[in-house]
Order: structure tokens, then sequence, then C-alpha cells
């Protein structure tokens, strides 16, 4: 039987085209997922929309013919964000896929598929049942308990209006004072769809990189690297801005950086748009990752908030959301979900949020930003090791003898020292990594503990 595994992953698709997939793959992986939103629900239509990679319109043309074989509509809604095509499952009811590699090179090409709603579809919840319908596909070998009435049919809607406008009903920017915004679309679909969204509003955008080119000849679109936020840090000091926004490849994620050409902690903007959704008076419950600084909880608490901790991944923030019919949740990855937006991230409405907060008082974000930077934070830090366990397990064992300390296994290992300083320690699902995060009262202590857990992880 054909072998999908390398490619249809925890959460999505992803692999090197046409190495590890190409159009024949896309359209078995199109009447697999056809097929299962149909049993699941009764789906009799399916939304598409892909970014500007090279490969993304031919294999999201062939994922098409796929779901038309098993008699299932599609709507396609052509170039667009990943979070438009989340407004537009959440909008049209029915379910979506979005062709895109995010932040991944050139040559990779992927796929996030989600049901109706914009609710996620993962490993455990599908993911694995598309996988092996779809290598059954591939090899001729499938048989469905049905037989399709009919071919689907195909027609196109241009989305991005309905979607800025639908952001802007969220968020209003039309009182706030005059603001100047440099925006690093890093050749991704963050100069298709930041015109459109922040159009005649009192921003003074400075564009870098809008134009739209999977190549990315300026830099790689992942904003979590701090190479690819050079340029973008120097055009704010350049052109005297009171803000950058960095989005990646597919404008899912928003990185944002101050005044000053500094970059602002995800969990900061994590804290600052968790106050915002709390004033609405809407809900109390706010989703955080545990990889978060522990500011978000206390600034969560403060302002009437119940925080709820959760594991690290989209499918666990969108599962505890609507479990807890939470207002908000963030990450430390800068993955921002909004109960408003059907619990799906969207980097853009962070963003509005972050403009309101800035332009509705006379402050700078610098300013705004230190009341919810508490603690020093190291950053994720990988490490490559061939034994997880056994260097995880070394480190547990070393810190079990300090007096005073505490231990959490939620997703990893997460070690809590008696004068506030914590660490997580968790393996990657994907590859040899350890991954480290370090937060301590000062950057001191940050750096002591940092390098001291470093030194075991890598002996």
């Amino acid at each position: 039987m054909s072998d999908l595994s390398s490619i249809i992953k925890a959460y999505d698709v992803r692999g090197l085209v046409p190495e590890q997939w190409d159009e024949d793959v896309a359209r078995a992986i199109g009447a697999a997922f056809a097929e299962f939103v149909h049993e699941e629900t009764g789906a009799g239509a399916v939304v598409t929309a892909h970014d500007m990679r090279d490969s993304s319109v031919p294999l999201s043309r062939a994922f098409a013919e796929g779901v038309l074989s098993r008699g299932i509509d599609v709507v396609e809604a052509g170039l667009g964000s990943t979070d438009m095509l989340y407004f537009a499952a959440g909008s049209l009811g029915v379910p979506g896929a979005m062709f895109t590699a995010s932040h991944n090179p050139a040559q990779y090409n992927g796929i996030k598929l989600c049901r109706a709603g914009a609710a996620p579809i993962g490993q455990d919840s599908g993911l694995v049942q598309i996988r092996e319908w779809a290598e059954q596909l591939v090899d001729g070998s499938a048989v469905f308990g049905r037989t399709p009435e009919r071919l689907g049919t195909v027609s196109s809607r241009d989305l991005v209006a309905e979607y800025a406008a639908y952001l802007r009903g969220l968020v209003d920017l039309s009182g706030i004072r005059p603001l100047k915004v440099v925006v690093d679309a890093g050749n991704g679909m963050g100069g298709f769809t930041v015109p459109v969204v922040l159009a005649g509003l009192p921003l003074e955008v400075v564009p870098m990189y809008f134009e739209l080119d999977g190549s990315f000849p300026n830099h790689e679109a992942n904003p979590l690297d701090p190479a690819n936020l050079v340029d973008l840090q120097a055009g704010v000091v350049e052109h005297g801005a009171d803000i950058g926004l960095a989005f990646d490849g597919d404008a899912d994620r928003c990185f944002i950086i101050d005044e000053r050409g500094e970059p602002v902690s995800p969990s900061a903007i994590t804290a600052l748009v968790a106050v915002r959704e709390l004033a609405k008076g809407t809900g109390t419950t706010i989703i955080h990752n545990l990889i978060t600084s522990r500011a978000v909880p206390e600034i969560v608490r403060e302002n009437g908030g119940e925080p709820v901790r959760t594991r690290v991944g989209h499918s666990f923030i969108k599962a505890e959301m609507a479990r807890t019919d939470a207002v908000f949740g963030g990450e430390h990855s800068a993955h921002y979900y909004f109960r408003d937006f059907w619990r799906a991230d969207t980097g853009m409405l962070a963003a509005m949020h972050v403009l309101a907060a800035l332009g509705e008082q006379p402050r700078t974000l610098s300013e705004i930003s230190a009341r919810y930077e508490r603690y020093a934070a190291s950053g994720e830090i990988n490490s490559t090791v061939t034994d997880q366990a056994g260097r995880v397990a070394a480190v547990r064992e070393t810190y079990g003898r300090v007096e005073g300390v505490t231990f959490d296994e939620l997703d990893g290992l997460t070690v809590s020292l008696p004068d506030g300083a914590w660490f997580n320690l968790r393996a990657s699902n994907t590859e040899p990594l350890l991954r480290l995060n370090v937060e301590a009262p000062d950057a001191a202590r940050m750096a002591g503990l940092r390098d001291e857990v470093l030194e075991m992880v890598r002996a």
C-alpha cells in the first residue's frame, strides 16, 4: 500500500512537491476528504483556497477533481490567506481545504483541512481515516460504501471583501488616531489581504515585500526566526513608524514590532488581546498554552478572567475553547484564536486589536506592551537529541534533588523552581528535537537557568 504518513502529519498535509506528493496524490486526498465529510455530516460542498506558490493552483485543482468525483460540489475561493479560508468555512457552513505550506521553503506545499464552521481536523479527529482512504485510492484498491448519483459541480466565489468586512466589524479602527504602519508580508498572502482589510482607515501603510512570490526572494516567510524580522525592524526605525507587522506565508500568524524596532513578545500580545476581549463582557475564559509567559494567567485573573492552560498546538487550543466557551486563546508561536472567528486562528484580527489599543490613546507601543511583559524569557530553543526520553529523564532526576521544585507533565516536562523561574522541555512529534522554553524573574537568572538545562540536554 502507498504510504502517505510522511506527508499527512498530526494536523495537516505537508511535503516536497513533486518528490513527496503531486497532483495524483492531491486528487486522492480530495476524494478521501469529500467522502469523509459526507459520511460524517452529509456535507454536499467543500470550499478551497490557495496561497501564491507555483504548485498551489495545480494541486488545488487536482484536489477539486477528487472532491467532484465523489458527488460533492466545490466552491473555489481562489487566492487567500489561511484565516480567509477559515472565514469561508465558517460563514458558508461547509468544510474547507487551504493549499499552503505556511512558512516552509518554496519547494514545499501542503493542505490545511477543516470541517464546516472551521472546526479542526487532525490525527485524532479524522485525518487518519482520510489518509487511509487516500492511500487506497492511490493504489486503486479503494471501495466506498456508496456510489455518487452525479459528479459535483464547481463555482467560484471571491471572498476577500467579505472577509475584510467581517474583521472590520469585530474591531472598529475608523476612530483611532493616525498611525504609520510598516507591514512585511514576506512575499506571502499578507500582500493580498492587508491592502483590502486596512483600506480607507487612518493608517499610513508602508508595504514591504507585498509582491506575491512563492520563491520568497527576500527572506523566508517565517517571522518566528529572528533573522526574518531584521528588514522590518530596520524599516520601522527608518520610517519613524508607530508599529511593524510581520506575517508568515499564509498570513495566519502575525508578529509585532514596536516603534523602537524591538519585537513584542507574543505572550504580551496574548495578554493585551485577552484584556480587550474580557472588557467586552461576553465571557471570562481565556486559553493559553503552557509555554506562554506566566504573566498571561496573572493578567487574565487581574482583569476578571479565568485562564485555562493547555498543550501546545491548535487542535488542543480549539478543543479547549469549544469545551470552555472561551472568548480568546493565544500561543507563544503567535497563533491567536477568537470565539468570534469560529474559534479559528487569525493573525490579522490580532493585529487589528493591537492597532486599536495603540490608536485609541497617545502612548507608544513600547509603553503599552511594557505593562504585559513582566519576566525574562528565552524563546524556544531547539536541540537535536536522539535519546529524547533519556535526556528529559536526566533533567528531571537532577531537578528532583532541588528542594521546593514542582513538576508538571501536561506537555513534556515543566519544572517550576521556588524563585519563580520555570522551564518546559518537550520533544518534537516529527523530528529528533527537544524544545526548551525558559522564563525567570530577570534576564540574568533566565540566562543562567537556560544554559544549565541546555548543558544537560546536549551532554
